[in-house]
Order: C-alpha cells, then structure tokens, then sequence
C-alpha cells in the first residue's frame, strides 16, 4: 500500500468495526469492490475506498458514527458542514491533508477521506423517474457553482448565471431538495437501488439482486462485504473487468494540489470568507 492507502484503510477498518457494532448492511463499491474482488485490496493505483449502505443504515451510521469514531477521524456531510456540496457523506482524517483541485476553494475539512453513500430505490412510474432527473440536474448545475471543473461553454454560461443569482451560497438547499425525493422510494420495495451519489450515473442504477445480502471477501487482510452479485455489477460499471487496463488507464482519479499524510490541511490553507479558502502559497 502507498502512504494515502494506509491512511485510507485505517478509516476503513474503523468504518467497518462501527457497522459490526451496530449491525448495518454495507457494501465495498465502484473500484473499492473491483480493488477487493480483483486485488483482494486495492487497487495498484487507486486513490480512495468507496462505501455504500442502503439509506435506513446510512441514516443509522450517519447518527451514530462520529461518537464512536476516534478523535482524529471526523464524518462529513451537508448536516455537518454547510458548506460540503455533494449529496453522500465522507470519513475524514483532520490531522492529514488532501486538497483536491475541484474542491479546493470551498471552506471545509479537507483531510484524507473515504467516501459513505446512500442506496436508495428508484421508482417504476416513468412520471416520478422524471421527476427524480430532473431534480438530479437541478442539484449537478448548483453543485458545478461550487467546483472548479471543466466545463462546456453552454453550462459555463448557465453556472455564470447561477453564480450571479447566489446559489453556489446555497448548496444545503438543493441537496436537501434532492434528498427529499431519493429517500421517498425504500430499498425495501424498489426493485432497482441508486447510488445516486456517484459520478458514473445511470451506471449506478441496478438490481437490487446484485447487492443482495452482499457476499464476504478480504480487502487487504480485512473481512469485508461487496455486492452479492458482484460479477454482474462490476461487468454493468466497469465491462470486461477482469482483463488488464492499458498502462496509461492506470492511474487515480482524484487530481489534487496537495496530498500529505502528516500534516492537517490547516497548514496549507488561509480562510477568505465562511465559504471559501485559498492555498497559503497562492
């Protein structure tokens, strides 16, 4: 393991130890399911651990987590910090650094992390699939307000708007907006669960067979669970995931400024605002 995985799995196996304590179904996801099912751990050169819990476990894990969390380790959430953008929760490390680039000017912990999403269900009726897009769209347009990434010179002139009308000040709002339609479709009942938090979209829409009761793996040494159907899940995101990648795919996905496992992030950023930082040497 590099440095940053050491630090990533140690959040991982406090993770883990929590969800054993008290009694939650998770999942290792996306590259960290690949990483265990493939590698038994991660990925060569992976960057980050991906969890996942349906939502009434999410909301369990989430009330409970930071009281049993050690002090170092810290959850992170639109709950806990206003400022945070995105509609799933991480673990952070506050004494270490990782500053990414498309986050770099938001004002929030900015330790090395691993992410916790929600699994929610997804309806049937075409009419409230509609629904549930369209709020997506509304949540990834004041989401980009907060970013710095790329973008196409339409939705660069559609966030330019947003911006001028305030709502990068706003993303609780929408995130609380989203939320308020994803949550109203159990994992119990649906048929299709979401991970509604990860890029890769409609890739993450699936059968709630293929998470099943999950199946029991090691990752790194560690017992842990992936979807039950994990064949068919990582062929559904990833296609032919047992061949090799090209040498030039083999690399992490998370581009940042800085990337340091002594020192807090503190260290290298100076507050501009409630909302926004910059780096010291900037």
């Amino acid at each position: 393991m590099t440095e940053l995985q050491q630090v990533e799995f140690e959040i991982l196996k406090e993770f883990v130890r929590i969800c054993d304590e008290l009694h939650l179904t998770y999942y290792l996801v996306c590259g960290s399911a690949l990483g265990a099912v493939k590698y038994q751990g991660f990925i060569p050169w992976d960057d980050d651990i991906d969890v996942a819990l349906p939502r009434a476990d999410y909301e369990i894990f989430c009330n409970q987590a930071q009281k049993m969390l050690p002090e170092h380790l810290v959850l992170q959430n639109n709950k806990t910090e206003p400022n945070y953008p995105l509609i799933f929760s991480k673990i952070r490390h506050k004494g270490t650094t990782f500053i990414e680039k498309s986050m770099a000017a938001i004002n929030m912990n900015h330790g090395i992390y691993m992410d916790v999403f929600p699994l929610d269900g997804y309806p049937q009726a075409e009419k409230e699939r509609a629904r549930i897009e369209k709020e997506k769209r509304r949540y990834a347009l004041a989401r980009l307000c907060c970013l710095n990434v790329s973008l196409t010179w339409k939705t660069r002139l559609l966030v330019t708007f947003q911006k001028f009308i305030g709502l990068h000040k706003k993303p609780c709002r929408f995130i609380n907006r989203l939320e308020k339609q994803i949550t109203r479709y159990s994992t119990n009942t649906s048929e299709i669960w979401c991970n509604h938090g990860n890029w890769q979209g409609q890739l993450e829409y699936a059968d709630k067979r293929q998470y099943g009761q999950g199946t029991w793996t090691t990752f790194e040494g560690l017992r842990v669970r992936v979807p039950a159907q994990y064949d068919e899940y990582l062929t559904q995101k990833y296609g032919d995931w047992r061949c090799d990648l090209p040498e030039h795919e083999k690399q992490g996905h998370h581009y940042h400024y800085i990337c340091d496992v002594q020192r807090a992030y503190t260290e290298y950023v100076v507050e501009t605002s409630k909302r926004s930082i910059q780096l010291k040497n900037n």
